[in-house]
């Protein structure tokens, strides 16, 4: 199941930055297509070349930042129907610079376990960049010209740097005589996730990703849920020891937490973890125990 999610990790990396010519020299900066205004479901940066669609947080920044469009319906409610699908399982499966955070932290040497007491307060860290350099900062806060500015992409986001910032200096000799402070600045923020990936699993999904504490915030409704049998569970605590996102997946199977790795279902000795659409799958093993009886 691993192999299968990575496989497709990267098969969806390779086709939503499949404008080849846009790494080419000479060839336009980034995709102007029509597909541009379309975001995909995980993060993916709007500067990178060979990017075809636009990355979700940078729309709904886009959205916050133009008062005179109000809330768009439509980057909120695509989001939202999104996650109330699947919850975070985008994280798990669609988002390659999660992809990225995994394969580094392969790299064999000592991981860090952060203590319970600093990893649950950082957790909401996620939730701030959400709330506040998503949403508000760029619906109230104006420069001389009337316009706001895409706080989290513009200051923070490590995955811009990466798929944006570092390909467009490397293939544009005049932005490489432009840079300026807040390249380095971010291209330090990008050092330091991807340093602190090697010993810590997804430490950016965990503490920062304002997409992933977005669709974190349907996990509990969402169609697509984990389930837990507990007729078969004997409380062993595997599940609990496999999830790299340190949930406890028998306890809280929905978790806010928990990207839908499936990697605890696979772990169960006792196969009493399960993935379902809805309550459908458990409501047909009740009714045929009741048959049986």
């Amino acid at each position: 199941m691993d192999k299968l999610r990575k496989v497709i990790q990267v098969g969806w990396g390779i086709l939503s930055n499949a404008y080849i010519k846009g790494f080419l020299p000479g060839s336009p900066v980034i995709f102007q297509g029509s597909l541009k205004q379309v975001c995909v479901p995980g993060m993916n940066c709007y500067s990178c070349p060979g990017a075809l669609g636009s990355c979700p947080i940078g729309s709904m920044q886009a959205i916050f930042d133009n008062r005179d469009r109000g809330i768009g319906a439509y980057v909120i409610g695509y989001l939202a129907l999104i996650g109330l699908f699947v919850g975070r399982m985008i994280c798990a499966w669609l988002c390659l610079f999660g992809l990225i955070q995994e394969l580094l932290y392969k790299i064999p040497v000592p991981k860090l376990t952060i203590p319970e007491k600093i990893d649950k307060p950082l957790r909401y860290l996620k939730y701030v960049m959400l709330f506040v350099m998503v949403f508000l900062l760029p619906f109230f806060y104006r420069s001389g010209y009337g316009a706001g500015e895409p706080f989290f992409c513009k200051y923070i986001c490590p995955v811009g740097t990466l798929e944006g910032g570092i390909p467009l200096v490397l293939l544009n000799s005049v932005m490489r005589g432009a840079l300026g402070w807040l390249f380095r600045w971010k291209f330090l923020l990008l050092i330091l996730c991807v340093a602190a990936s090697i010993f810590i699993y997804r430490p950016f999904c965990k503490y920062v990703c304002p997409l992933g504490a977005f669709y974190g915030l349907f996990q509990k409704v969402s169609l697509i849920r984990m389930r837990v049998d507990r007729e078969k569970c004997v409380d062993c605590g595997t599940c609990a020891k496999t999830c790299k996102m340190n949930v406890d997946p028998h306890q809280t199977p929905n978790s806010n937490e928990c990207i839908r790795c499936r990697e605890c279902i696979r772990a169960c000795p006792m196969h009493a973890l399960l993935m379902n659409i809805g309550p459908g799958e458990v409501r047909m093993r009740e009714q045929m125990q009741e048959q049986k009886e």
